[in-house]
């Protein structure tokens, strides 16, 4: 790989870099909200991924101009589709928070080893036995 191509696609390493630290916190951390936080940095590395795709180089806003026939469009499709994602994702973690506060006023951590403990010990009676 030349400098040049990755320095003429360096949204698309941001985009990749972003994706797998998200990945990394919702997959390494055991703490639920640092799990959503992770969860919310992958998916706005998927809006950043969709909106770089749906950029047309030279492309203006798709509106016509009467006179001008060799005009180069933008797709606004893309756009529209990632604000309607940013509503359900904001609204995904405010209900993710919400049973992290119910988790937390239920067992007292939200630590995810911790949690698996405390279920163990009330289904079973004692930690670690099956």
């Amino acid at each position: 790989m030349s400098a040049e191509f990755i320095i003429g696609h360096y949204n698309y390493w941001i985009i990749v870099i972003l994706m797998m630290a998200g990945l990394y916190v919702v997959l390494a951390r055991g703490n639920l909200v640092k799990k959503l936080v992770g969860l919310n940095v992958f998916q706005t590395s998927v809006f950043l991924l969709y909106i770089t795709i749906g950029k047309v180089h030279g492309g203006t806003a798709p509106i016509e101009i009467k006179g001008a026939y060799d005009v180069v469009y933008s797709n606004p499709l893309p756009h529209v589709l990632i604000l309607t994602a940013i509503v359900v994702g904001v609204s995904t973690l405010a209900v993710g928070l919400a049973l992290v506060v119910r988790v937390r006023e239920t067992y007292g951590t939200i630590e995810e080893d911790e949690l698996v403990e405390a279920d163990l010990v009330a289904e079973f009676g004692e930690a670690g036995k099956t």
